[in-house]
């Protein structure tokens, strides 16, 4: 299985960017293949990535309708996205996504034939209560369709107070949540050994090397780091081959 390395432009970004990024992953793509690289670019310029696997930061809860501003999964699977991110902490915390919600846009994505990125992750209150453990391994129960599986889900783990901060998690921390998560995949589901496990907050080149290369840790969401190609591109890089 291939590490996925994925980027989250979030509200960032331009036509010209997004140009030259995608010329910057023409080489990228072929010389680092031994990982799968993704970009989750804004809705206008996702057609514009051609080099690299292209995904969606979010999309509608609904298929079809009287929904003003909404873009739903069949839509960005028809413009070419194989992945969606659903229930990332931004979303969850400044549009108040529940897990509920947040469960039927996966279910959407997984419907259209796309991959579902479904994040989670504790808020450092959380973490020093002593109930990271806890809260994630909830998320993830309310957050999962039924028809999940290691060839259509991805989840994501993004600690709220690494995310934007600076500040990582060690790298006792991921593996302690990762192995959680992975033993709570395989009790949960027949392909949870194989499923994808991103670790996600503030990853960048200086230590990616150290989280990209743990056990259970099958790639990156990265916010920040994601848009300059050359940051992107040397996370990718330290993955062991």
């Amino acid at each position: 299985m291939k590490k996925l390395i994925a980027g989250n432009w979030k509200l960032n970004g331009n036509f010209a960017m997004a140009q030259a990024f995608d010329m910057a992953m023409m080489d990228t793509v072929t010389n680092y293949n031994h990982v799968d690289w993704l970009i989750c670019a804004p809705f206008p310029y996702i057609p514009s990535l051609e080099n690299c696997i292209r995904g969606a930061q979010d999309c509608s809860a609904h298929q079809e309708g009287a929904y003003t501003g909404e873009i739903s999964a069949d839509m960005l699977a028809d413009i070419g996205c194989d992945y969606c991110i659903d229930g990332h902490s931004e979303r969850r915390a400044m549009h108040g996504e529940t897990d509920e919600v947040v469960k039927e846009k996966a279910a959407r994505v997984l419907d259209s034939g796309m991959t579902a990125i479904i994040c989670v992750g504790e808020t450092l209150s959380e973490r020093e209560a002593g109930n990271e453990l806890d809260v994630v391994e909830t998320q993830i129960k309310k957050s999962l369709p039924s028809n999940s599986s290691a060839q259509n889900t991805v989840i994501a783990y993004e600690p709220v107070w690494a995310i934007g901060t600076g500040r990582a998690a060690t790298a006792d921390d991921v593996l302690k949540m990762h192995a959680h998560i992975r033993q709570l995949l395989k009790s949960t589901l027949a392909s949870g050994t194989e499923m994808r496990i991103l670790y996600g907050g503030s990853v960048k080149p200086s230590n990616a090397s150290e989280l990209m290369n743990l056990d259970n840790v099958d790639g990156a969401l990265i916010g920040g780091a994601s848009l300059k190609s050359e940051d992107f591109i040397a996370i990718g890089a330290a993955v062991i081959k």
